[in-house]
């Protein structure tokens, strides 16, 4: 009985510990921005973001790549930061961070709030995992696992890289492994094996998520790029595996603190040795993993990424580009319209309601995509935009369905009956035709610029 409520509150303090870093990334996201958060907190979400960045074309690989080599690095901050001991700033952190939740305004005083109560909650639920494991650190049971996996460490960074994989954190799985190594419950040239383990399972995640949803070879370049640079790196790592526990005490004897050098070192070296070399790395991943020249069905999303909905920024950005899809497509259509009219021709109508039909599939999707965001790590300016993309796709769908239903449709019915415009009447529906797609453009225009102030004046 004791082993049960023993599992189930490591269970309850793993969740506490992945909730907590939950809270420090969503704060810092909310507090200061996408950037800051992908500097200093998940490699993982840095590593989703930027997936959706380079499969969108808004980044080269090359940058891509570096990018991800900088977050590998960053990444390994917080890591640091929680090998120290501040058991004691827990009980204050979460105090400070309640407080300023609850009695600030929706801002950045709030969300630093946030910030300090995830913060509090990762140092308690260290400090109770540690507590967890001191009484059973005899146990026999413990003692054979730890043994088995003393003898086979490749077994060991297997196993640390599927639990990275499925934590979604290498945070968590790396300062686990601090607080077993801190109890000296682990064989070292093990202990590094984990630490080097966590590092690949942690670039599965955006080959799985991130570029899973699309059948283009080429948006998976940068995730099993950078899957790449952490595989070479942890082998030549597990080559020198029995050479690496002498290292480590040469910068100190604190088991916590080595796991902590160690996994900051390891993404110093591979991003040393792979930044010389990116571009013939990513000549090599462009040759064996090129881009779909197939044409797409103009209703299917090309940019709405599922898994960049864990930054808003991201996620609102991709649904605006798909909006602007919408918007081409509503040109194609008044395009159409404008010469069937002018010219008395029944052609074009056809391709007009295959567009309008495209637009009619698309624009749900978008609705669904923004729906099924988090509202909570919402901004006001994020909520502002959001319901600007709605309104803005909503009325697209609207315009197509009436051009092509309304106006082409009336159009053909009253050709069929013998109607042929006269010159002066063709002369002024031009006219009306042109004023409305250079209006349509222009509220593309604004959309794209944010520009609230002008919208009112297009058609004036």
């Amino acid at each position: 009985m004791k082993e049960i409520f023993a599992l189930l509150d490591f269970g309850g303090y793993i969740a506490l510990l992945l909730w907590g870093i939950h809270m420090v990334q969503s704060g810092v996201q909310r507090a200061f921005g996408a950037a800051i958060t992908a500097a200093i907190q998940s490699s993982t979400a840095t590593g989703l973001m930027i997936t959706s960045f380079a499969a969108t074309g808004m980044v080269a690989l090359v940058p891509a790549l570096a990018a991800m080599l900088g977050a590998n690095v960053g990444t390994t901050l917080i890591v640091q930061l929680l090998s120290f001991k501040m058991t004691a700033l827990a009980p204050a952190l979460i105090l400070l961070g309640v407080w300023l939740f609850r009695s600030q305004e929706p801002g950045r005083r709030r969300d630093l709030g946030r910030v300090f109560i995830g913060l509090g909650l990762l140092l308690l639920s260290l400090h109770e995992l540690v507590g967890l494991f001191s009484p059973i650190q005899d146990a026999p049971l413990l003692q054979t696992i730890l043994e088995a996996l003393a003898g086979s460490p490749m077994t060991g960074m297997l196993l640390a890289a599927l639990l990275t994989w499925a934590a979604h954190s290498s945070v968590a799985i790396v300062v686990l492994i601090i607080s077993l190594a801190s109890h000296q419950h682990m064989d070292p040239q093990l202990t590094y094996a984990l630490v080097l383990g966590a590092n690949v399972g942690t670039a599965i995640n955006p080959i799985l998520e991130g570029a899973g949803s699309t059948k283009d070879p080429a948006n998976k370049r940068l995730p099993i790029g950078n899957l790449g640079t952490r595989v070479f790196g942890c082998l030549i790592g597990m080559i020198v595996l029995p050479w690496i526990p002498d290292l480590m005490s040469w910068f100190t004897d604190d088991p916590a603190r080595a796991v902590a050098n160690f996994h900051t070192f390891f993404n110093l070296a591979v991003a040393a040795l792979f930044l010389p070399l990116l571009k013939p790395y990513s000549r090599l991943l462009s040759r064996y993993l090129p881009r779909r020249t197939d044409p797409d069905d103009p209703g299917l999303p090309l940019y709405l990424d599922q898994s960049a909905q864990e930054v808003p920024a991201v996620a609102l950005g991709n649904a605006a580009r798909e909006a602007l899809r919408l918007s081409d497509m509503l040109q194609e259509i008044l395009d159409t319209a404008r010469q069937n009219m002018l010219n008395n021709s029944a052609q074009s109508i056809n391709h007009a309601r295959y567009i309008s039909n495209a637009v009619n599939r698309l624009e749900p999707l978008i609705t669904t995509y923004l729906a099924s965001m988090d509202q909570e790590n919402l901004s006001k300016k994020d909520t502002r935009r959001l319901n600007d993309i709605l309104t803005f796709s909503t009325n697209i769908s609207h315009a197509a369905t009436i051009s092509v239903n309304g106006l082409l449709s009336h159009t053909a019915k009253l050709r069929k009956q013998g109607w042929i415009l006269q010159s002066e009447e063709q002369a002024e529906i031009g006219k009306v035709m042109d004023r409305l797609i250079r209006n349509q453009r222009q509220a593309a225009a604004l959309f794209v610029a944010e520009d609230r102030s002008e919208e009112r004046r297009v058609g004036k």
